[in-house]
C-alpha cells in the first residue's frame, strides 16, 4: 500500500551540532525532550507506516540500541559504517526493505508541527502513480523555523516542482517526500545524492510538491534546539 513503508536518513555525521554530536549521533539529541529520531518515527507511526529501515554510519551501536528499545514497530537497522551513502545511495541499497509501491523518505534533522489533517496522510491522499515519481513536502520560507537558506524550489499550478530560477525561491524542502522505487532505476551504485534523481524527476515533469500547513522545525546547530523549543511552547505543541 502507498505510504505504509518508510526510510529514515539517520547516518550523517552532525558536525555542525558540535559539541553536542561528540557523545551521540544528531539524531538522539532531543528536542523538548523527545529526540529527533523518536519524532520523526512517531510521526510516520502515525500516519500508518508499519515497516521502517533507519540507517546507521556514526555511533552506530547507539542507533542500534534505539532500535531496539522501539518494540512498537517492525524497524530494520541498515549498516553503512564502512560507507556514508549520501541521501541517495542509503535509500538505494534499501530498497528491498521497501516493498513495489510509493514509500515515504524522512530526514531525522528536522520536523514539524501537523495541521488538521497529519502532512504524511494529506501527501499519501494527493498521490497519484500516474503523473508522480516523487513527491515532497515542502515549507513556505514564512513557517519555517530555523532555516536561513534562500529557498530552494518554485511550484506551479498543477503543483509540479521546478529549482530556484533566481536569487530566492518561497518554498523549502521540508525533510519528507514520497517516491516510487522506480526513480532509482539506472540509479548509481554507491554513494550519490538525491538531487540527482529528483532533477531527473524535473526533467521529465514528474516531480510534484506539497506545501505544509503549519510550522516545520529545521534543527542543524545547537542554537536551532532552542528556537524549536521556543516554537513549541508559544504553539503548546509537546
Amino acid at each position: 500500500m502507498t505510504g505504509s513503508r518508510a526510510m529514515v536518513l539517520a547516518a550523517g555525521l552532525g558536525t555542525r551540532m558540535r559539541p553536542l554530536t561528540l557523545d551521540r549521533p544528531k539524531p538522539l539529541i532531543e528536542v523538548a525532550g523527545r529526540s529527533l529520531l523518536d519524532r520523526g518515527v512517531d510521526t510516520l507511526k502515525r500516519s500508518g507506516v508499519t515497516h521502517m529501515v533507519v540507517n546507521k554510519h556514526y555511533l552506530p551501536d547507539q542507533i542500534e540500541a534505539w532500535a531496539g528499545n522501539r518494540d512498537d514497530l517492525n524497524i530494520t537497522v541498515q549498516d553503512e559504517t564502512a560507507e556514508l551513502l549520501d541521501t541517495g545511495g542509503g535509500v538505494a541499497r534499501a530498497l528491498p526493505h521497501l516493498g513495489d509501491e510509493a514509500f515515504f523518505v524522512l530526514n531525522s534533522d528536522s520536523f514539524w508541527v501537523d495541521g488538521t489533517i497529519p502532512a504524511l496522510r494529506r501527501m499519501a491522499a494527493l498521490w497519484d502513480d500516474g503523473r508522480m515519481d516523487c513527491l515532497l513536502l515542502l515549507s513556505g520560507k514564512t513557517r519555517s523555523i530555523g532555516f536561513d537558506g534562500p529557498g530552494d524550489f518554485e511550484m506551479n499550478t498543477q503543483a509540479q516542482l521546478s529549482r530556484r530560477s533566481g536569487d530566492t525561491a518561497p518554498l523549502v524542502y521540508a525533510g519528507a517526500y514520497l517516491v516510487h522505487p522506480r526513480l532509482f532505476a539506472g540509479a548509481p551504485d554507491g554513494a550519490f545524492s538525491m538531487n540527482l534523481l529528483w532533477n531527473q524527476a524535473i526533467a521529465g515533469q514528474r516531480l510534484y510538491g506539497m506545501e505544509h500547513d503549519d510550522w516545520w522545525l529545521h534543527v542543524g546547530t545547537p542554537a536551532a534546539i532552542t528556537e524549536a523549543e521556543d516554537r513549541l511552547a508559544a504553539l503548546g505543541a509537546p
